[in-house]
C-alpha cells in the first residue's frame, strides 16, 4: 500500500509541476482588435470607408438626375407623341438598370478589396505571431472571441499590435 501512496504523490506532484510550468503557455488574442486598431488595419479602413462614401454620393447623383428626368418626361407626357414617350420610358428604365447594376458591381468591389485587405494583415500577422510565440515560449495563442474567461494578464493583443504597427505600417488596397 505504501508503494501505492509514493507512487499516487509522486504523481501528483510532476502532475502538477508540469501543469503549473505550462500555465505561462497558454494565451490569446483578440484577432478583431488588431484588424481594427493597428496601424495598417484602421488605414486600410478608412479607405474603405472613404471609398464607400464617395461612391454612395456618385449613385446619389444619378439618383437624382433619373428622377429628375422622370418628373420631366411625367410633365411631356401630354405633349409628346405616345411612340415618343415608350422610347422615353425605356431609356429611363435602362438608366435605372444600370445604375442598379453599377452599384452592386461597385460596392461588390469595395467588399471584396476589404476582405483582400483583411487576408493580408492575416498574413502579416501570423508570422509576427509565430515569432513571438517562440521568443515568448508561448506554446499555445487562442483567439479571444473563443475564450469564456481568462486572466487579463494573459491577453497579448497590444503587444502584438505595437509589433505590426512597426513592421508592417501599411496595406494595398486596390
Amino acid at each position: 500500500m505504501t508503494k501505492i501512496t509514493k507512487l499516487f504523490f509522486i504523481t501528483i506532484f510532476f502532475l502538477g509541476y508540469s501543469l503549473n510550468s505550462n500555465a505561462d503557455a497558454l494565451y490569446f488574442i483578440d484577432f478583431a482588435k488588431v484588424l481594427n486598431q493597428s496601424k495598417s488595419g484602421s488605414e486600410a479602413q478608412l479607405k474603405l470607408k472613404n471609398k464607400f462614401t464617395s461612391e454612395t454620393k456618385k449613385f446619389q447623383k444619378i439618383e437624382e438626375s433619373i428622377k429628375k428626368d422622370e418628373s420631366e418626361l411625367i410633365l411631356q407626357k401630354k405633349i409628346i407623341s405616345a411612340e415618343d414617350y415608350k422610347k422615353k420610358v425605356a431609356t429611363l428604365r435602362k438608366k435605372v438598370s444600370d445604375l442598379q447594376k453599377n452599384r452592386q458591381k461597385s460596392f461588390s468591389s469595395i467588399a471584396k478589396s476589404r476582405d483582400l485587405a483583411k487576408q493580408n494583415l492575416l498574413k502579416a500577422v501570423n508570422p509576427i505571431i509565430k515569432k513571438y510565440m517562440t521568443d515568448n515560449k508561448i506554446r499555445i495563442i487562442l483567439n479571444k472571441k473563443e475564450v469564456i474567461m481568462g486572466d487579463t494578464s494573459l491577453e497579448i493583443t497590444s503587444q502584438i499590435i505595437t509589433i505590426l504597427n512597426k513592421e508592417f505600417p501599411a496595406i494595398k488596397i486596390n
